[in-house]
């Protein structure tokens, strides 16, 4: 048996203080009635009355339409009064009601930021972020407290998978680099050097600021723009795709999966990339040396061993494990704070890198606070 249509929406005015409304005022009804609406007028009645009683249909659409109508009514002088509209619409017109401006006032503008107003919003968010940063660190903290506490539970194959790719794979950019600092450092120093007849000297130069400063700091840099920004893509990704939390629906800590290994891992490997950085940057001093100072292989060797000492080496060696906890923690934290689509993980993956790089330099001058302090 088929239904009886429905008829499409209507109004009619029988007086000028009265309209009565008809119809399916839904989305597919409303038809012609739109344009029509925009001739009625409350500027010379004191009182509107409109009679819902006949609508046969409502949905967000006509009950839109409705309070638009209702709220230029009002703000023409009218008084508008809704009478016995069906229980069964009234709360939907009433909802949507709380949602529509009146077409004639202008928005609010929020007033503009004074300059003091934006610098206490930007310390307020930092703040907020350290400390979530600081919750952050607590967890996986206690998250690794505890595989320590059950061994078992250590996730060695993603270890040595982070070994291999923030380590072995960056041995290419991290020699060539740093062999060209070395490079670069003999270079400048040549110059002075020559000019006091200090040629020897320059292996004091290359060694101490290679291995001291220049070695764990550039390649803690190049491991943030590599891996750091890596892990915070890797994460980012599966938190839009929604991948961490089904994670931890079928019982699986995303901590011990995707953070404690990424630290571990570079704890290991940033040291072993240090040294390495250590010799190809003393060797692009080496060949500098002997290009433009006439400085040996065997006589800088020589002045390299007594002018370095192994405190020296030492202090650079030392930092990187610092460097490393500092780099995979941003890069995770940033990636667990993605949120939205893929425009978030661009944006947390370039914070990463930008956060990591600044601690990195911020805790070496810490460092050398520390070690002019304590005469090292």
């Amino acid at each position: 048996m088929d239904t009886l249509p429905i008829a499409p929406a209507a109004f009619a005015q029988p007086t000028p203080q009265t309209v009565e409304l008809s119809g399916a005022w839904t989305g597919r009804g409303l038809g012609a009635v739109v344009p029509q609406l925009d001739a009625l007028s409350g500027a010379e009645q004191s009182q509107v009355v409109v009679d819902g009683k006949s609508i046969e249909a409502l949905d967000t659409a006509g009950a839109w339409v409705l309070q638009k109508l209702l709220a230029r009514l009002r703000a023409e002088g009218a008084t508008v009064q809704v009478r016995d509209l069906p229980q069964a619409f009234a709360n939907l017109f009433a909802a949507v009601g709380q949602h529509v401006a009146n077409p004639l006032e202008t928005a609010a503008q929020p007033a503009p930021q004074s300059r003091l107003q934006a610098v206490g919003r930007s310390a307020a968010a930092a703040i907020q972020q350290g400390v979530a940063m600081l919750s952050f660190v607590g967890e996986y903290t206690v998250a690794f407290a505890g595989s320590l506490a059950h061994p078992a539970r250590i996730r060695w194959r993603p270890i040595l998978y982070n070994i291999r790719s923030a380590g072995f794979d960056a041995l290419p950019i991290v020699g060539l680099l740093s062999f060209l600092l070395g490079v670069v450092v003999a270079y400048q120093g040549a110059g002075q050097l020559r000019q006091y007849g200090a040629n020897i000297f320059v292996a004091d130069l290359v060694g101490l600021s290679m291995l001291r400063e220049f070695a764990p700091l550039m390649t803690a840099i190049i491991i943030a723009g590599r891996s750091g920004s890596a892990y915070a893509a890797q994460i980012g990704t599966m938190a839009v795709t929604e991948e961490i939390d089904a994670m931890r629906t079928i019982g699986i800590a995303p901590l011990e999966l995707l953070v404690l290994p990424k630290i571990l891992a570079l704890i290991v490997v940033l040291p072993l990339l240090t040294v390495f950085a250590d010799v190809l940057g003393v060797f692009g001093g080496m060949i500098m040396a002997r290009a433009q100072l006439d400085v040996g292989f065997t006589e800088f060797f020589e002045r390299f061993v007594k002018a370095v000492s192994v405190t020296a080496y030492l202090i650079g060696i030392c930092k990187a494990p610092v460097f490393a906890v500092i780099i995979a923690t941003v890069g995770c934290f940033q990636g667990f704070r993605t949120k939205g689509g893929p425009d978030s993980v661009g944006r947390q993956t370039t914070l990463s890198v930008v956060q990591s790089t600044f601690l990195v330099i911020v805790a070496d001058a810490l460092f050398s606070v520390a070690f002019s302090a304590l005469d090292l």
